[in-house]
């Protein structure tokens, strides 16, 4: 049974979004759940919750432990690989697809976003799409790269033109986010007139940063995910759910305003 409360936000949710010109959507690791991936500080079960990132996904381990660190990444990059995505991304894509959104800003590094069909997605922290030899400059796709893991007896993927060790193409602890993505992103959250934030914590800078830009230029945050967030008493519209009910019911509010 739907609950009452939860279809009434809903219903606000969907009637600000079709009154906005430009929406934007800023997404986290809770999207991503449902596909399998775990999110990051969940107690037990999060990505962090049973080892620090500072050991294991960090450049300078990159750098100076390349077995530790792709003993860690190329399980990720195994295991995302055959991830597909879930309702939450094929939502998002078609809220896209009828207008609403005009971007999807986020902090994963699945590419389920756009397996989903977002058109426009910004990836704030990187892709596990493929790696890079900082040394030369030559690029390896996912596939290539985790051949070069099973065929390494280190389990290091290494450069086939200069044997310098693999770089994954995602933002590592002590990395710098892109420049060109995160000014878009910058600009795209300024413009907004409603950021909707769905599955992230809002914590990790400076994407945390971005809904406040949306907020300090007059526009309107809403909030998608379990987890308490620091801008839950700016939020227009605050949802706790499922990230796949949420945005099921909002889609279904959609459908309701445009009878």
């Amino acid at each position: 049974m739907t609950d009452p409360a939860s279809t009434e936000h809903h219903d606000e949710l969907a009637r600000r979004i079709a009154a906005a010109d430009s929406v934007v959507v800023l997404t986290g690791a809770g999207i991503s759940v449902p596909s399998g991936i775990p999110d990051f500080r969940s107690p037990g079960t999060g990505i962090w919750a049973n080892v620090d990132p500072m050991t294991v996904a960090h450049v300078d381990v990159w750098r100076s432990d390349p077995v530790r660190f792709w003993s860690f990444y190329g399980d990720r990059f195994a295991r995302f690989g055959g991830l597909e995505p879930n309702d939450a991304h094929r939502a998002v894509a078609e809220l896209e697809r009828r207008g609403h959104v005009r971007t999807v800003l986020t902090q994963n590094i699945d590419g389920l976003h756009a397996r989903a069909g977002s058109g426009d997605v910004v990836e704030l922290h990187g892709s596990i799409s493929g790696a890079h030899c900082p040394a030369c400059g030559a690029r390896e796709p996912l596939p290539a790269v985790l051949r070069l893991i099973a065929e390494a007896d280190d389990g290091v993927p290494r450069c086939g033109v200069c044997a310098g060790v693999l770089k994954p193409d995602v933002v590592l602890f002590g990395d710098l986010l892109p420049v060109e993505a995160l000014r878009r992103a910058e600009d795209l959250a300024r413009d907004a007139d409603l950021v909707l934030c769905i599955g992230s914590s809002l914590v990790v800078w400076p994407v945390a940063e971005l809904p406040r830009r949306t907020l300090e230029h007059g526009g309107d945050v809403a909030v998608v995910t379990t987890s308490d967030t620091p801008y839950d008493d700016d939020a227009v519209v605050r949802l706790r759910g499922d990230v796949v009910a949420e945005l099921d019911g909002l889609l279904a509010a959609l459908d309701r305003l445009a009878d």
